[in-house]
């Protein structure tokens, strides 16, 4: 059986391919593309519309290439945007980035109209400015007009799912990540919403799906456009993280998870959600997972900060890898400074190197020069940050967290994985690597039938794709460097 997965990561995405014999499954990248947002009159959007046109380029790729007989597609891509339709159905301009300034003290005009602790009751989502509800109450403290028109609201990869089959619906995963849905009652949490800001019409949300759920087909305009046969489309677990989590070979269930690429999500996979004082305090988030389970999870800033230091160091004309840097990041001095990567500096894109020199510099530090220096900078202090998460998971769920389990893009940065195995003084397994289009691809073989359950999709990860084990070393300097992050955590916040 061949089916086909859409993956949209911040940078970029791709179609791969999955063919299944019943007992393993194997992947073909057929197409890749940048998704690099745009910067248009000061707002930060995504080109729905060139992502939209590679979507088709990747459909018609895949049957060019021979494989005219997909048994099922299915779109994942980053939390929290969405696009706004017309009583048309006309897309209402392109979706804004999360990363956008419009969102800048949104979540305080918020907890102005509906105390946090209501706002978290009805939702279990952590306090974060690029959460959807911000993003609507933005529009509607701009008067926006697109707001005013919208018949639909949809979520980007619900977005893209519309303009293939004409269906409207929000599925339950990528919904879950917006601060709109209550994971309790499993509808709309229309009357917070309202009480937030009356101008935000709850009237705009559609019917909200289980991941696994058939769509339709694509439509018949599509297929005569690009000269192919129908094919099944599948709301998948939409959320990357989501599908990530799906890819999870885990062999105990009280074992965490960490989806590493732009974003780090470290958590666990629970029946139910757990919202609670605990949880409002620590501001751990409830998203949702395939069979309607809970992924009880810390939102962490990832390899985003590595990310961008490169590319200003590639803008500077300096052409540096990522194995150069991590190289480089090795043959660094450790514990030499510690930054928290979650503080608001580092959230904005430009100069990243600057942003963690000048962190250090106000925190009394030794200021990392180079760029191996500030490279591990920034892995150690992210491998400490995942520690204060599975310290923070344990307290809420009264349990010893045994191992974590890491996948995705972080996988193939084996320098962090060992620092994070030393940092949780717990075993890690790195792997699969494809974690999100694996998660993808998996629902898809469940919601067809070929597979039976979450469990033996799980199993049928185990047996196709390599897991490296990693073990704690150094574990007393590790000891040391996290009170080091507490102290400046501490420092930071009476400032």
């Amino acid at each position: 059986m061949e089916i086909l997965a859409f993956d949209y990561g911040a940078s970029s995405g791709r179609a791969i391919l999955g063919k299944f014999d019943g007992q393993r499954l194997t992947l073909e990248e057929m197409h890749r593309f940048s998704s690099d947002p745009v910067m248009m009159r000061d707002t930060f959007t995504w080109d729905f519309l060139r992502l939209f046109h590679e979507m088709k380029s990747g459909i018609l790729k895949t049957y060019n290439a021979g494989h005219k007989d997909l048994a099922g597609m299915g779109v994942d891509t980053w939390g929290v945007d969405f696009g706004l339709l017309s009583k048309k159905g006309g897309l209402l301009g392109n979706p804004v980035h999360y990363r956008d300034s419009r969102t800048d003290g949104m979540i305080e005009a918020a907890v102005s109209a509906v105390p946090a602790k209501d706002i978290y009751g009805a939702t279990g989502i952590q306090f974060q400015k690029f959460n959807t509800l911000f993003q609507l109450l933005a529009m509607a403290r701009d008067d926006d007009p697109l707001l005013r028109e919208a018949d639909t609201m949809l979520f980007v990869p619900d977005l893209f799912n519309y303009f293939l089959t004409g269906e409207k619906y929000c599925e339950y995963t990528i919904t879950s990540t917006s601060m709109l849905y209550d994971p309790v009652k499993q509808d709309w949490a229309r009357g917070m919403i309202s009480a937030v800001d009356s101008r935000i019409r709850t009237d705009i949300f559609p019917e909200v799906i289980p991941a696994g759920t058939k769509i339709g087909n694509i439509s018949e305009s599509v297929c005569s456009e690009l000269g192919i046969g129908t094919i099944p489309v599948i709301a998948v677990a939409e959320h990357d993280t989501g599908s990530a989590v799906v890819s999870v070979p885990f062999t105990d269930r009280k074992a965490a998870y960490l989806s590493s690429g732009t974003w780090s999500l470290l958590g666990v996979e629970l029946d139910a959600p757990v919202i609670n004082d605990k949880t409002f305090g620590l501001n751990y988030t409830n998203e949702g997972g395939i069979n309607r389970t809970v992924r009880l999870l810390k939102n962490i800033m990832g390899l985003w900060i590595n990310q961008e230091c490169r590319r200003y160091w590639i803008k500077k004309g300096e052409n540096v890898s990522f194995d150069e840097l991590e190289q480089g990041a090795c043959e660094a001095e450790p514990f030499a400074s510690i930054i928290d990567v979650d503080a608001p500096d580092f959230f904005e894109p430009y100069n990243m190197p600057k942003k963690v020199q000048d962190y250090c510099a106000r925190t009394g530090q030794k200021v990392p020069e180079t760029k191996g220096e500030i490279v591990r900078c920034v892995m150690e202090s992210l491998a400490l940050k995942y520690r204060q998460a599975i310290e923070g998971l344990e307290e809420i769920v009264g349990y010893r967290i045994p191992s974590l389990h890491i996948v995705g893009g972080g996988c193939k940065e084996k320098t962090l994985c060992r620092f994070t195995a030393s940092a949780i003084n717990r075993p890690v397994y790195a792997g699969p690597v494809e974690a999100t289009a694996i998660g993808n691809l998996s629902t898809q073989l469940i919601s067809l039938g070929e597979v039976g359950s979450l469990s033996e999709a799980r199993e049928v990860v185990r047996n196709s794709f390599p897991i490296a084990e990693y073990v704690p070393e150094n574990t007393s300097a590790w000891d040391e460097a996290y009170g080091k992050l507490l102290s400046i955590q501490k420092m930071t916040a009476s400032k």
